[in-house]
């Protein structure tokens, strides 16, 4: 009997043994889903300057808007990486991930587990009997089809999935808040123009009340210079409420309430001469790499190609080893004793043999998802192609339309000096006057616009680059 026993045991090992030795993935290895990736930018060929940089003369993410040379925009950013609770939440996001890897990853080891009870208890016409214990009991499942190590691949991914997602979200934050702070000092520089202008009007009303004293100037011409001299007036109080929307913003972006934020005007220095920062240069293929929002869509393809193989395992039986070593006693004091120890030790075979579909849909399911988030990658990728070639698009023509407002504000102003000087005279009445300085005051504004428009897109191509900066 005991010889039989232990050639039933030895059986019983190598059948475990083989069983596991065989186990494999049933699920196709993950292959990232193929997308056509363009030679060369359509509007690259097109901006003036774009030149596909070396691998050491570009760097992708980094302090990428120190190239504005702005240190309020740098310690503002600084604020935002600190307090920001978008930035935050995509952090915890990724801890949660990081976690949930460990976890698909602690299932390769066997759980181990304790446990003690007193029970008091009856069968049929018998005494009352205690029943004490005291164990320890060990399980191991055997992965045979791949199921825990698809599992870990897919832990993995999601984790760098999030890695990715805290990365965007901190990119977002930092042109959000770039293109915000900008866009404020641009409404600061047209509000210091629209003083200044006003200061002008002034000084024209009271020279038309001083011709009109003389008889040289009509009611008429008084009323046309107030007129012009209140809506500038009125324009500048508009700025002052678009300004604090955008200060609003920025207090939020920076982790702040808006109570408690504030920020001085500063108008933008020499914006006739101002220069953007060299845009980045690169090729479509990079932008696979360089980009969070699309790493992080791929991984989650990744993921959910590892869930098909967790989904299919399921289809097939289960092996799990399973042991206890214990003491047993009906009395309490005899729970230590040799004769009180229990154990058992061996394998459990498992399958399902009818779910009424269940595992079959399970399976359906993860393909489906998988195949959402394989478009949803191409779809981002496109969307990251399309975000760069509109930024190209708007940096080139708005380069031209720049020059050619620029040359508009010169004779715009040549005109008014022109017109003024023959309104001393007494030779061009104040309406015309009134139109010069309309149209020059236009042309100033549109010049900021612009150049805020600019900086939009300036910005707005770095970060469809993935916050790439050029060093040189």
């Amino acid at each position: 009997m005991k010889a039989f026993t232990m050639k039933h045991q030895t059986r019983m090992s190598l059948i475990v043994a083989a069983l596991f030795v065989s186990g494999c993935a049933i699920s196709p290895d993950y292959q990232k889903p193929i997308v056509q990736v363009p030679a060369s930018y359509k509007e690259a060929a097109n901006f003036p300057g774009w030149k596909v940089a070396e691998p050491q003369d570009h760097q992708t993410g980094g302090a990428w808007w120190s190239v504005y040379e702005d240190a309020q925009l740098s310690t503002l950013i600084d604020d935002a990486g600190k307090a920001n609770q978008t930035i935050a939440q995509a952090e915890a996001n990724y801890r949660q991930a990081e976690a949930l890897s460990r976890v698909a990853r602690a299932a390769l080891f066997p759980s181990l587990t304790g446990n003690a009870s007193a029970k008091r208890g009856q069968t049929g016409e018998a005494s009352a009997q205690s029943t004490y214990a005291i164990g320890l009991n060990a399980a191991w499942e055997a992965d045979l089809w791949g199921k825990i190590q698809r599992g870990i691949e897919s832990g993995d991914a999601t984790l760098a999935a999030s890695a990715a997602d805290l990365n965007n979200a901190i990119l977002s934050v930092q042109a959000t808040l770039a293109q915000n702070y900008f866009q404020l000092r641009i409404l600061d520089s047209q509000k210091k123009l629209l003083d200044d202008t006003a200061i002008a009007y002034e000084r024209s009303l009271t020279l038309t009340n001083n011709r009109y004293k003389v008889g040289l100037a009509s009611r008429t011409e008084i009323a046309q210079a107030e007129a012009q001299l209140r809506t500038t007036r009125a324009q500048a109080i508009d700025i002052i409420g678009q300004r604090a929307q955008l200060e609003h913003a920025i207090a939020v972006l920076t982790g702040r309430t808006p109570a408690e934020f504030s920020l001085a005007s500063a108008p933008l220095p020499n914006t006739a001469t101002f220069k953007l920062p060299d845009t980045p240069a690169s090729l479509p293929s990079t932008l696979l790499e360089r980009r969070p929002d699309i790493a992080a869509a791929e991984r989650r393809a990744a993921a959910a190609n590892a869930q098909i193989g967790i989904a299919k395992a399921a289809l097939f039986p289960s092996l799990n080893l399973a042991g206890n070593l214990g003491l047993q006693s009906n009395h309490l004091a005899d729970l230590f004793a040799l004769p009180s120890r229990i154990w058992s030790l061996g394998p459990l075979l498992a399958v399902s043999i009818f779910d009424g579909g269940q595992r079959k849909g399970q399976t359906d399911a993860a393909i489906a998802a998988y195949d959402a988030t394989a478009s949803n990658y191409k779809q981002t990728v496109l969307n990251g192609f399309q975000e760069v070639e509109d930024n190209l698009a708007l940096l080139r023509t708005l380069e031209e339309e720049a020059k050619e407002q620029e040359a508009a504000v010169k004779f715009a102003n040549e005109s008014l000096q022109q017109t003024e000087n023959r309104y001393k005279a007494g030779t061009v009445d104040y309406l015309s006057v009134v139109i010069v300085q309309t149209t020059a005051l236009t042309a100033e504004r549109n010049a900021l616009s612009i150049l805020g428009r600019r900086l939009n897109a300036n910005i707005g191509l770095i970060k469809a680059l993935g916050g790439s900066v050029s060093k040189g």
